[in-house]
């Protein structure tokens, strides 16, 4: 059993960043191909912000910022100072999943320490 289509068929929506087609109106309908430019945006950036309490040690905090942030012990303790004098602190700035993985290795590192450290994740402006 043969079927014929009744009706031409139509070109599907085209989506942004696809080729579309476009017809030439002086060469007799031939189909020249476009690049229509997709725009990206750069994905949302997370900060994490370490906050300050009054009984996880001070060196607990740098080593902990040193392991997890990637700093050299000089920047990690000038982070833990701003945490103790401002009750916060950034230990960096990353995509939203990485932020997460951050904040939660640190909030495992605290727990299995004893410490109740607080971690946080928070969009940059």
């Amino acid at each position: 059993m043969i079927f014929m289509a009744t009706s031409q068929p139509t070109n599907p929506p085209q989506t942004p960043g696809t080729i579309a087609p476009a017809r030439r109106p002086d060469d007799g309908g031939e189909v020249v191909l476009e690049r229509v430019p997709q725009k990206v945006k750069p994905p949302q950036m997370y900060q994490v912000v370490m906050l300050n309490d009054d009984f996880t040690p001070m060196e607990f905090v740098v080593v902990v910022i040193q392991e997890f942030f990637g700093k050299d012990r000089e920047a990690a303790t000038q982070i833990m100072l701003k945490i103790h004098l401002d009750g916060k602190g950034v230990c960096g700035v990353y995509s939203r999943d990485v932020a997460a993985t951050k904040v939660d290795q640190v909030l495992d590192a605290a727990r299995q320490n004893g410490h109740p450290l607080q971690c946080v994740s928070e969009p940059v402006d």
